[in-house]
């Protein structure tokens, strides 16, 4: 008999998310959640879970009707960046364009950032990307993804991977790390200067410190050809580090098929992947990370089918994009806009986000879904039923969210 140190109890639903759900998000109404230390112990009916577990002295946790679900995984985000661009956003939503952007002197893109980035202190960086990370945590999030690839060059790229180590350390939300210094070119080297930086500085320096757990790369038009991702890439898994690649966002250029043939952990963006590259990525045990509102906020001229990608039977994560582009903190409103403009159903969407999510960052055997055995991350939001995610739209915040079995949101007395 196993000794129960919380209880998840009073819940109008229990999603458990697991692999097997035949619904996609194993909801339950008649169940509570039993925690034991920092892990799920089991979920059953009262009497199950008092007849099976010890629950004297248990912390009694009401979740008042609300809905119980496995915390939100925020698999693709570039959530740490100095300052903001919302000049060059207020110029984009009036129908501008990059060049007309320039021309009234207003810096845009990467670039742009990369120059703020480099003035800014790891300091100033942390408290920064702390108070997005407190917004994360209240509607939900409990495990969030951070790539590098606003330095453009060795020392902020290690700066902005030094600075996500720091962010895992001081805060509840588990901050996993991805090295992409293969973002863009900066402006002040030449594009085989920059690869040789990538390849003979940063990726051996990030992978001896070991700063990153992946190595991205933006595979694109007018970014890194198939080839040199390539190199890049395999250079990264020299150094111990797992493959993930930005593709297919604005031109088809093979990376898709780059992504089958290296196994990538996932394949991110996926507007222009071409029907005959489903079944390659499939196969290949790829997920691809879906962004509607990185669609959304960009007015994209080609969002990405997923009706199709899912009907193929791909593996679909879902994440914010959080970056200066799109200023997103809520998976709760990823939820919404892949309902209604992807043709998700709400339980693929929240799926997406939270156990396929988990395979996106190769942490799905301990995160993503409540099971016996995986870390209690949950997250209690007040609805009565699990469709209400993506029907209250513009709501999302949580009533209550545990990491690791400990109470880490609490907005019980909020108004929701």
């Amino acid at each position: 008999m196993s000794k129960i140190t919380a209880l998840v109890e009073s819940a109008g639903q229990v999603l458990t998310c697991a692999s097997d759900a035949p619904d996609l998000v194993g909801a339950r109404s008649d169940a509570v959640v039993a925690i034991s230390g920092n892990a799920i112990a089991a979920i059953g009916t009262p009497s199950e879970i008092a007849a099976a577990h010890d629950l004297i002295g248990a912390e009694r946790i009401d979740a008042r009707g609300g809905l119980v679900m496995p915390g939100f995984v925020d698999c693709h985000t570039h959530l740490v960046f100095h300052k903001s661009r919302v000049e060059e956003y207020a110029q984009k939503v009036r129908g501008r364009n990059a060049a007309e952007i320039r021309a009234i002197g207003i810096p845009v893109g990467i670039t742009a950032t990369a120059r703020m980035m480099r003035e800014a202190s790891k300091d100033q960086l942390v408290e920064s990307a702390t108070e997005r990370l407190r917004h994360m945590l209240s509607f939900g999030t409990t495990t969030v993804e951070s790539k590098s690839g606003y330095g453009l060059n060795t020392a902020t790229e290690i700066k902005m991977l030094e600075v996500n180590h720091l962010l895992d350390q001081h805060q509840p939300i588990e901050v996993v790390s991805t090295f992409l210094g293969a973002h863009e070119f900066p402006d002040d080297k030449s594009r085989d200067a920059y690869i040789a930086e990538i390849l003979e500085e940063m990726i051996p320096e990030v992978g001896r410190r070991g700063l990153a757990e992946f190595n991205d790369v933006y595979c694109d038009d007018g970014y890194y050809t198939v080839e040199e991702s390539r190199t890049i890439l395999e250079r990264g898994w020299a150094h111990g580090l797992d493959v993930k690649i930005h593709t297919d966002a604005y031109s088809h250029i093979g990376g898709s098929t780059l992504a089958a043939e290296l196994k990538a952990v996932s394949a991110d963006h996926m507007n222009y992947t071409a029907p005959e590259e489903y079944a390659a990525l499939r196969e290949a045990g790829v997920v691809s990370v879906v962004m509607p509102a990185l669609d959304f906020a960009v007015g994209h001229s080609r969002p990405f089918d997923a009706r199709s990608m899912l009907d193929a039977g791909m593996t679909l994560a879902l994440a914010t994009d959080m970056c200066p582009g799109c200023w997103l903190e809520s998976m709760p409103f990823v939820i919404q806009l892949a309902c209604r403009l992807y043709k998700f159903s709400p339980a693929e969407a929240i799926r997406a986000g939270t156990l396929h999510a988990a395979h996106a960052l190769k942490r799905g055997d301990r995160i993503g879904s409540l099971e016996p055995g995986k870390q209690a991350d949950i997250a209690i939001f007040p609805y009565e039923r699990y469709e209400d995610m993506a029907y209250r739209l513009g709501r999302g915040r949580a009533r209550l969210v545990m990491k690791a079995g400990k109470i880490v949101f609490d907005g019980r007395d909020e108004v929701a």
